[in-house]
């Protein structure tokens, strides 16, 4: 591997843009009900446009299947328009969502845990552990729908300044490694 120096303005704008999605990410975080819904608004916006793709790709298109692609084209667009005009509402049903899947993962946790004879006791211990304390996330989750947006949009900024904070130190370091796959295969 050798270090390679990335061009003054790519750094500029590696720097530049890290500081934006860590100012967003702050935003985020002391507003991750916000951050979520937004992140859902902005979700709508592009399944509007999949939709519009959907129908004019498939108007185009001489298959038998083409009545059915125009058909899902436009209930993406209801879809995307919901989630547009409703965002709250939208993010209230993925939390809710999200809940569910994550009380029938804690179910089969636990009753993995249970009847799994072949792992040690600490092993099959852990797994009920996790299948409770996921029940349990479940269940705030399906009791108060904004905990689960929330939760979620608390993860989305956490993950934003992660990666704002990445995109700065690599444009203050200037350097990438450069991998040189010739010299692996030799």
């Amino acid at each position: 591997m050798s270090m390679s120096k990335y061009p003054n303005w790519q750094r500029a704008v590696q720097i530049g843009l890290g500081v934006i999605i860590v100012v967003l990410s702050i935003v985020v975080i002391l507003n991750p009900v916000l951050g979520f819904i937004s992140l859902v608004w902005i979700v709508g916006v592009l399944l509007f446009v999949i939709g519009i793709e959907m129908i004019v790709s498939h108007m185009l298109t001489p298959h038998r299947s083409r009545f059915a692609g125009i058909a899902l084209g436009i209930a993406v667009i209801i879809l995307a328009i919901i989630s547009i005009g409703f965002p709250l509402i939208a993010s209230i049903i993925l939390a809710t969502l999200f809940g569910i899947a994550l009380l029938l993962s804690g179910i089969s946790k636990i009753i993995h845990g249970i009847n799994d004879k072949h792992n040690k006791n600490w092993k099959r211990g852990f797994s009920i552990g996790v299948g409770a304390l996921s029940i349990a996330l479940a269940i705030m989750i399906l009791i108060f729908p904004v905990f689960g947006i929330a939760f979620a949009g608390l993860l989305i900024g956490i993950a934003l300044l992660v990666t704002g904070s990445q995109m700065i130190t690599t444009g203050i370091s200037g350097r990438v490694e450069v991998v040189d796959d010739a010299k692996d295969l030799g």
